[in-house]
């Protein structure tokens, strides 16, 4: 498959993704359904604050949520329910922001969780509180952190939960203070149930996922769900308001993009999906099983912590080619082949790839591990 004509204009080259659906490769590639879609919104002018309040009230009923608002991406997701619990609705408040004296205005995240999407809570003006060391966290920290400044508490979900308190756990004692939970859920589908879940099963205000991950809806593109009033906020505190979130704009096309990303993945035979995931791990398993200094196994769950299979090459000693090497050359071809480092080898994650783009990595990455008289 050659690349597009507008890439080839340019002078770009395909890139296979076995990585992730990460924002630097594109996030993940939109169904025709999806496109449709955005081509349709494309041919008219719309209220935009009216087009935002219909597919909120649509992406709340298919998802059993109270309410739902597209964002500029979940990192603008992150921003706007900062904003929402600081300021709510108010607009002093507001336009004060991210001046927050006499607000609100400290955030309590786990030490364990911070990460580089600290800069999207931040920059509303708060301070992060942390809890808990490096691999342990304690209900009675989190309990003496919450005061009278607390706006919210924010939780990470997937691989960061690790060494946090249980979800669950958090939402009862916050709770019982009168905090909100908001949980960066980005990379967090599979499994699709995971839209209500955090918040009709849990108990979360807030859960936010990215549009362009695996919901393969526009990259530019997120979703906030949960409780009316702080969606409500959110949308005040976005564009086109003249606010904090007046640059995260969100177009009419990215909208309608991400209602019909989330009627489609709501369509999927997710059980089917993730067995083609196991299929296409174990054939990578068996292709590169045996070649001089290399094993295979399979890791579960992904690197984001979906419950998903992905390819771990081993080289050991004897490999052809180190670990960046291998790296290297999988990125000098063309098509470029990218997948993600481990820290002695090599993951291949089947949740972007296309069909037959598997047997692709497998071929190339033979060619390059093989031992050298096979490749003479």
């Amino acid at each position: 498959m050659a690349a597009p004509r507008v890439y080839q204009q340019l002078g770009l080259r395909r890139v296979i993704n076995g990585a992730a659906t990460l924002t630097r490769l594109g996030g993940s590639l939109m169904p025709p359904e999806v496109l449709d879609a955005m081509r349709d919104a494309a041919g008219s002018f719309v209220q935009l604050d009216e087009l935002q309040r219909a597919v909120g009230r649509r992406i709340a009923e298919l998802t059993g949520n109270e309410a739902a608002y597209v964002s500029c991406g979940a990192a603008a997701g992150l921003v706007l329910s900062t904003a929402a619990c600081v300021a709510g609705a108010d607009p002093a408040r507001i336009a004060r922001l991210p001046d927050t004296t006499g607000m609100k205005n400290e955030v309590i995240v786990h030490r364990s969780q911070r990460n580089g999407y600290d800069h999207a809570i931040r920059q509303v003006g708060v301070r992060l509180v942390e809890i808990g060391m490096g691999r342990s966290a304690f209900a009675w920290e989190l309990e003496a952190a919450i005061n009278e400044r607390t706006a919210a508490v924010f939780y990470f979900a997937g691989a960061m939960a690790e060494y946090a308190l249980p979800l669950p756990e958090v939402v009862r004692i916050a709770h019982a203070r009168g905090v909100p939970v908001i949980v960066d859920a980005a990379a967090q589908i599979p499994p699709v149930s995971n839209l209500w879940h955090f918040t009709r099963e849990l108990g979360c205000d807030l859960a936010i996922f990215s549009g362009g991950k695996g919901l393969c809806g526009p990259q530019s593109a997120g979703l906030v769900l949960g409780r009316a009033d702080l969606i409500a906020a959110c949308a005040v505190n976005g564009a086109p308001n003249h606010s904090i979130g007046r640059p995260m704009k969100v177009g009419k096309e990215e909208m309608v993009g991400m209602l019909a990303a989330v009627e489609w993945s709501l369509q999927r035979d997710e059980p089917a999906l993730l067995a083609d995931y196991e299929r296409q791990v174990a054939w990578l398993i068996e292709r590169l099983q045996g070649l001089p200094g290399v094993s295979v196994t399979r890791s579960w769950p992904s690197e984001a912590g979906q419950p998903m299979p992905r390819a771990h090459v081993h080289l050991g000693p004897a490999a052809a080619v180190t670990r960046d090497e291998l790296l290297a050359r999988l990125r000098a071809g063309d098509p470029i082949i990218e997948v993600s480092p481990a820290r002695d080898g090599v993951y291949v994650n089947p949740q972007t790839l296309r069909a037959g783009e598997m047997e692709q990595i497998g071929e190339a990455m033979a060619a390059i591990l093989a031992p050298v008289a096979a490749r003479a």
